[in-house]
């Protein structure tokens, strides 16, 4: 299976509380860029996504190419969480292509995890992409890497 970490685009920096903060005009265009990106060389069927708005906000450039694809969110994806937990959560997915959008520190912890790995910074709306045969710790092996050409 493959699975595709992504992080939200730019948001705003002054919102409260930091769950409502907006993606701005540049991270709706780093989205845009990742999401074209994804569904050219990879084939969701499934569309894994935090609760906070900006992570909302990145995941519609992907429904925008991808509307038939079902959406599951996962309040255990936000920035604070536990990445152990997360990953746990990330377990019952199921798909062949599975894709999570959410927030730094917790998607390069994810990533560590799965790699067994230390922990790398995203880039704002960077994509990484995992072979795995499930969802689980020291399980995966990254493949590849987009970061939008308007990365921060």
């Amino acid at each position: 299976m493959k699975i595709v970490l992504m992080r939200h685009g730019e948001a705003e920096y002054q919102t409260q509380p930091d769950s409502q903060r907006n993606l701005t005009e540049l991270g709706q265009k780093q989205a845009a860029e990742t999401a074209q990106y994804i569904v050219d060389n990879y084939d969701p069927d499934v569309f894994v996504v935090s609760p906070y708005v900006r992570a909302q906000q990145t995941l519609q450039a992907l429904i925008a190419l991808k509307p038939d694809v079902p959406v599951k969110v996962h309040p255990d994806i936000t920035p604070d969480d536990d990445a152990m937990q997360a990953l746990y959560g990330l377990m019952d997915v199921e798909g062949q292509c599975v894709v999570v959008v959410c927030h730094m520190p917790i998607v390069a912890e994810i990533a560590a995890l799965l790699t067994a790995d230390a922990a790398e910074p995203y880039h704002l709306a960077e994509a990484r992409v995992f072979e795995a045969e499930i969802i689980a710790a020291d399980m995966g092996d990254e493949v590849e890497r987009y970061v939008p050409k308007q990365h921060d």
